[in-house]
């Protein structure tokens, strides 16, 4: 059994739908200010929209091991060189929960946003995984 998570489709259209109001923003803007700040804005969410897009499925699992996948390259982890770890951290007076996916030579930290669903969820499907 293969299982993947991803960004939320929605979420990836709302970026890019953010990404051409900014462009359109900065084209209109009266000051050269205005047009760096916006154009700088419409840049970085140019770019989260086309990693949200490009990386899908973000995380792969299946009984071989896990696949991340990035920017440019999809990582590849074999189950026996893996940790599957929740870390909860809390921030301006909320939990958070993160995924960490701990190899030998790197660490994956996974959010909610990066996979669509409930970090606690995914470890618990992924140690149902493990063989």
């Amino acid at each position: 059994m293969t299982r993947t998570w991803s960004t939320p489709p929605a979420l990836v259209a709302v970026a890019w739908v953010l990404a051409l109001m900014l462009a359109v923003a900065t084209i209109l803007a009266d000051d050269n200010a205005g047009r760096l700040l916006v154009g700088l804005a419409a840049l970085l969410v140019t770019y989260l929209a086309a990693f949200a897009t490009i990386a899908r499925p973000r995380l792969t699992a299946d009984v071989d091991g896990l696949a991340v996948r990035g920017f440019a390259s999809t990582t590849l982890l074999p189950w026996h060189e893996v940790k599957v770890k929740l870390q909860t951290s809390r921030r301006l007076g909320r939990e958070q929960q993160t995924l960490e996916l701990d190899a030998d030579d790197r660490l994956v930290v996974l959010t909610k946003l990066d996979l669509g669903a409930d970090p606690e969820e995914v470890a618990g499907v992924l140690h149902s995984l493990r063989p």
